[in-house]
């Protein structure tokens, strides 16, 4: 181990510096009042009939708001029962860096016609992302296949690895330059209330999943007065921001992915993967091996099977299509269906900018090692215990060492304002680990917290499960919470685990299954 420090030192990754901030300052960083311009609302581009969208002028540092400008897409869809009107109702998608413009339609379907119809559903993209202006972009082809492997095999690769996260923070830095000091979750959250501004209302009423709900946590801590009805649903653990939360992932994804090789092992008469779960894991990293040695297609190395397979740690009803592709590519050599897979599920080359503006959001939002040694020493002890997604998620996250700008304030969640939400948590998600849900309910006093028991699923309302869209839609309709209880305030059972298409027509569940149409929050 000394001889690896001194390398790592050696190559200008050493161990000064490296511990993570302190504890961070609890001031709530509001901006100075400002009204943007009144939005010119049309007809959106790629969205359905009645969906308008728009710009929304807001100032790049909210501290300065006579400086310079930047521009955040919002949809919306106006609501039509006026005798029941609720105003306007925000929605955020997770990410960071995940395009809500769309959810007026989505979220339209979920909550249902009725309910729908009471608010103005409103989407958007937050600064960076999607539609907004500037959509931050750093090296588009950063992403494309076929990419070194993930696991570094010796101390070499591990640098080179390190060394082209160092270039994409380098390449932010060199294109957007003072902006990334602005792309915090603050000053998405002063953005939102400068959209309800926009919009005329003196509330809003807001839904967030995954990241979303860390996003909506920080706006009813700055802004409690503006929140009308507050749901977070799969929680970010608030104390873990965010570096702890990304090693608290490995741990969370290496217990689904065990999950989704017992399941496979159930029905090795369809997969013939073997019969055990620890059959079907020793099967996975053999074919990930081959993959090493022979990308399939020039397409699906290594890192791209396991992108591919991370999929099925947010929602299980993939599970059937990621076992059939692995079970054809093992027993028949057929690796057509794991390279459509990957198409579907694990394929962002050619556009970065999802991971452009999650890196400008996570890496300034809070301080992270700054050198490398101390990643070193952390991210391998955490693949000792959770090899699956361990090095794919260091390197997702590895510019945040290098990044040209370094956090400054860590706002502190604070919900003793809020006099009523509603969050929901799955005990096996995978993506926001159990723990959240826990301390976001400790976090809001008058909060209640619905809990899903081992589901393992990653978004938990409209998906059909009448526990909990029961709750969630009384809340939305007129404010009726659960009572209050020790805890967890209530209890639903799973969603069941999926059945292979080729034995569902004589096993089927009478209990609702997930769609596969969407999931929060999801890279």
């Amino acid at each position: 181990m000394k001889k690896i420090l001194i390398a790592l030192a050696t190559a200008g990754l050493g161990l000064s510096g490296a511990l993570v901030a302190g504890p961070a300052t609890a001031d709530a960083r509001r901006a100075p009042e400002y009204t943007p311009p009144t939005p010119q609302w049309a007809q959106c581009e790629d969205l359905p009939a009645g969906i308008e969208c728009a710009m929304v002028e807001v100032p790049m540092d909210h501290r300065r708001p006579n400086g310079q400008k930047i521009k955040i897409a919002v949809s919306r869809k106006k609501a039509t029962d006026t005798a029941h009107y609720q105003g306007a109702l925000l929605f955020n998608p997770g990410g960071p860096g995940g395009s809500g413009l769309a959810y007026p339609s989505i979220m339209g379907a979920r909550l249902g016609d009725e309910l729908a119809a009471q608010y103005d559903l409103i989407g958007f993209d937050p600064r960076g992302v999607g539609a907004s202006e500037p959509s931050l972009s750093c090296d588009p082809h950063y992403s494309d296949p076929v990419r070194p492997d993930y696991v570094p095999a010796d101390l070499t690769e591990e640098l080179a690895w390190a060394k082209r996260a160092r270039g994409y923070a380098t390449a932010c830095g060199e294109k957007y330059g003072a902006l990334l000091k602005h792309m915090t979750t603050v000053d998405a959250a002063n953005d939102m209330d400068l959209i309800r501004k926009a919009l005329g209302q003196r509330q809003i009423s807001y839904v967030g999943y995954s990241y979303g709900t860390y996003l909506g946590a920080t706006y009813a801590t700055l802004f409690p007065n503006r929140v009308r009805r507050l749901v977070l649903d799969s929680i970010v653990n608030p104390e873990r921001i965010w570096y702890g939360h990304n090693l608290d992932q490995n741990q969370a994804f290496e217990a689904r992915a065990k999950d989704f090789f017992a399941w496979t092992a159930k029905y090795d008469s369809t997969y013939h993967l073997g019969t055990t779960a620890a059959d079907v894991e020793k099967a996975y990293y053999a074919a990930r091996a081959k993959l090493k040695a022979t990308p399939a297609e020039d397409r699906v190395g290594p890192d791209e099977l396991d992108d591919t397979f991370l999929a099925g740690g947010y929602l299980k009803t993939r599970w059937p299509r990621l076992a059939d592709a692995l079970s054809r590519y093992v027993t028949a050599g057929d690796a057509a269906p794991l390279v459509s897979t990957f198409g579907v599920y694990g394929d962002s080359s050619g556009d970065d900018n999802t991971l452009a503006a999650y890196s400008a959001v996570e890496c300034t939002d809070a301080r992270w090692p700054r050198q490398w040694a101390a990643w070193h020493l952390d991210w391998w002890r955490s693949y000792r215990t959770a090899p699956f997604l361990t090095w794919g998620n260091a390197w997702f996250n590895a510019q945040c060492a290098y990044w040209p700008v370094r956090a400054t304030h860590q706002q502190r969640i604070d919900g003793r304002g809020i006099q009523n939400a509603l969050f929901f948590q799955d005990t096996k998600d995978a993506a926001t680990p159990y723990q959240g849900g826990v301390e976001m309910h400790r976090l809001f006093p008058a909060s209640r917290l619905v809990v899903m028991d081992g589901g393992g699923n990653h978004g938990l309302t409209g998906r059909g499960d009448a526990c909990v869209d029961d709750i969630w839609k009384a809340y939305l309709t007129d404010g009726t919470l659960p009572a209050g209880r020790p805890g967890p305030d209530v209890h639903c059972a799973p969603f069941p685990d999926p059945v292979p298409p080729s034995v569902s027509a004589t096993f089927k569940s009478a209990a609702p299954q997930p769609s596969d149409d969407w999931v929060p929050g999801e890279r």
